[in-house]
């Protein structure tokens, strides 16, 4: 019996991805449930062979997208996040997208990849607070300068959300400290995220006082053409050093040559593969201040605590309260909002 394999044919209409993500719902856990079916086909032990969240989660995401493909169904699947439980079992985010829209859910897959839960059923009665919870006051050292880099993956919603909090007070507190935004050594969001870390990274290098106002407009339209111009960034500067960036990292030949991708899915970008290291930088958004890691709350007047707590003697613009409420994720207007605070890529 151990060596005899699950089939299990599912026809599955060309449905919206609502509809999608329910049918994956309601069919695959009974399958489970029901038969111990696993993403290889055979049933497997949780914690053998494990892999990183990402690696194990790239392997559910293929057998999602092999679920769509084999009932005819037209359903794009992008894994957004994964990450480690801390229960034994890894958490994943994917987006589901098709002609109707797109939708996210977040699933469930066994440390070696072999399970997938579409649904986590907790089996305890827990008390869910009602009440937003307080951010960390970590241990940050002052410094007359304050030194704050947000690391972030261009086109990753939650690295966006951090970006529309961080932007009010780079502009109330100008030049009273450092405040940089990096980029995770890989990207989660193809090619377009890869050119865009670059372009960015650039424009920040070489024409700094430009690039305020060339994130400003990219948060809220994606459209970097338009930002280009309206931020009065010299373009023909931003081509060469883009051109010779990419040329001392390799940056299209990696993209280009699959073999270089971690785990197989995400192309690498190490132009501040050191920073990463250094700071132990594991996905998007990551916000360091003084060299010290930091979970806050995302919104402008959450960073903008943080940060001036960090002054040796904080300056008169830090009397100032800015919105307290969480930006939204994703590309949009800078002072929409929403409620989730917690979601990363990587």
């Amino acid at each position: 019996m151990a060596d005899e394999q699950t089939v299990v044919k599912i026809k599955v209409p060309k449905i919206n991805p609502w509809m999608a993500a329910t049918a994956i719902l309601a069919i695959a856990l009974i399958v489970i449930l029901a038969t111990g079916f696993s993403l290889t086909g055979k049933v497997a032990l949780l914690g053998s062979n494990s892999l990183t969240p990402q690696e194990a989660a790239g392997k559910a995401v293929n057998w999602i997208k092999n679920y769509f493909k084999s009932g005819g169904s037209d359903v794009q699947v992008e894994l957004i996040n994964a990450s480690d439980t801390g229960i034994g079992i890894y958490k994943f985010t994917v987006r589901l997208s098709s002609n109707s829209g797109s939708v996210e859910e977040t699933y469930y897959v066994s440390m070696d990849g072999s399970l997938f839960f579409p649904q986590g059923i907790p089996t305890r009665t827990t008390t869910t607070p009602t009440t937003q919870p307080q951010q960390q006051a970590p241990n940050v050292p002052k410094a007359d300068r304050p030194d704050v880099k947000l690391f972030v993956m261009s086109y990753c919603p939650y690295g966006l959300q951090a970006e529309k909090a961080m932007l009010p007070v780079m502009n109330l507190l100008g030049d009273k400290a450092d405040i940089t935004i990096h980029f995770v050594d890989y990207a989660m969001h193809g090619e377009k995220e890869v050119y865009e870390n670059l372009r960015q990274y650039c424009i920040q290098k070489e024409q700094k006082s430009k690039y305020y106002n060339y994130l400003l407009c990219f948060v809220q339209s994606d459209d970097y053409s338009k930002c280009l111009k309206e931020a009065g960034v010299d373009e023909s500067k931003l081509n060469e050093c883009m051109n010779a960036t990419d040329k001392a990292y390799n940056i299209t030949k990696s993209l280009q040559d699959k073999s270089t991708w971690i785990s197989g899915y995400y192309p690498p970008f190490p132009i501040e593969t050191d920073l990463n290291q250094l700071y132990g930088v594991r996905g998007s958004p990551t916000i360091v201040i003084n060299d010290v890691v930091v979970q806050l709350s995302r919104s402008p007047e959450a960073f903008k605590q943080a940060i001036c707590n960090a002054f040796n003697n904080p300056p008169s613009e830090c009397n100032t309260t800015l919105s307290t409420q969480q930006t939204s994720p994703g590309i949009g207007p800078i002072n929409s909002t929403s409620s989730s605070s917690s979601g990363s890529c990587g």
